[in-house]
């Protein structure tokens, strides 16, 4: 692979990261409106934004071909399910804390990620850890506990946002089809649902969308272009570039949630929750730098002495 592929894949994948991390802004924008009629908006909307798009890109046979599948790899249509319900969980308590004022524990969440990944990799895929793996593990929970003994309780959204997305990530694996058809499929599986509740919402006069002018109506309908267009780009990416740099620019997208939480919208951040980042910020740099080949060369040097 060449050096422009890699740089257009870095400008991808780094793009993908800088929407994600700027999303809060737009779910803010939304913050005169229920989370869950925003979530039952960005289903439905995605999955028409993506059904559209794959039609423009003639791609319904390989839609087809992949739901056939199913029959004969039932555990691909569980794994789909899954994802489907999980990546629900996910959008919905990320609203709901970026509307809430848990923008800070929001982000923790998405820096949390990795590494909640890594464990299911050694729980469920039988993965091996190396050595500066387990110290990135005891860094970060030692993190965590400070950051719940400074919250004064459990931080569930942040844990719930972890563990949903890495397990999402695991199903992921199992089901191996391109982003766009996967992500049409995921969203098609919870649409009925979502369609079901914005429908009765009309029938009794509390939808927002139609009844709170159009720039809300613009800005649910466009849901589904802001939850698609990353995971596009992403997906585009992340093919061109080494995981190592991806490991990197994966924390563009809580970086800039903590900044705009912090700096933008006040939310208070104490010097002890500074000190639990510390801790999570010191085990991602010491799993991204144990994924890169200077690290495994300095490994094999103390090995061989």
């Amino acid at each position: 692979m060449g050096n422009n592929d890699i740089k257009n894949g870095a400008i991808q994948a780094g793009f993908s990261y800088l929407l994600w991390g700027l999303l809060p802004i737009y779910w803010k924008l939304l913050g005169h409106v229920d989370s869950i009629e925003i979530l039952a908006n960005r289903i439905f909307w995605s999955f028409v934004f993506m059904a559209i798009l794959l039609y423009l890109t003639n791609k319904q046979a390989s839609v087809s071909a992949v739901v056939k599948g199913f029959r004969t790899h039932p555990k691909q249509m569980y794994a789909l399910a899954c994802a489907s319900v999980l990546i629900t969980i996910n959008w919905f308590v990320y609203i709901w804390a970026v509307n809430s004022g848990q923008m800070i524990e929001a982000s923790l969440g998405y820096y949390m990620n990795p590494l909640v990944s890594v464990l299911l990799g050694v729980i469920v895929l039988k993965e091996k850890l190396s050595l500066a793996q387990y110290v990135s593990f005891i860094l970060a929970f030692t993190g965590v506990l400070i950051i719940s003994f400074s919250y004064g309780h459990f931080p569930w959204i942040a844990l719930t946002l972890a563990i949903s997305f890495g397990i999402y990530g695991l199903a992921k694996k199992l089901i191996k089809v391109e982003a766009a058809i996967g992500l049409t499929l995921e969203t098609m599986v919870v649409t009925p649902i979502a369609a079901v509740y914005l429908g009765f919402l009309l029938m009794e006069g509390t939808s927002a969308f139609l009844h709170n002018g159009i720039g809300t109506n613009l800005l649910l309908a466009a849901a589904g272009p802001a939850t698609a267009l990353p995971l596009l780009l992403f997906a585009g990416g992340a093919q061109k570039i080494p995981l190592s740099m991806l490991g990197f620019l994966q924390y563009i997208a809580p970086t800039l949630t903590l900044i705009l939480g912090v700096f933008v919208y006040e939310e208070h951040f104490s010097g002890i929750q500074l000190l639990a980042f510390m801790f999570i910020w010191s085990a991602l740099t010491i799993y991204s730098l144990s994924k890169t080949k200077l690290f495994t060369s300095i490994g094999l040097r103390v090995r061989k002495h």
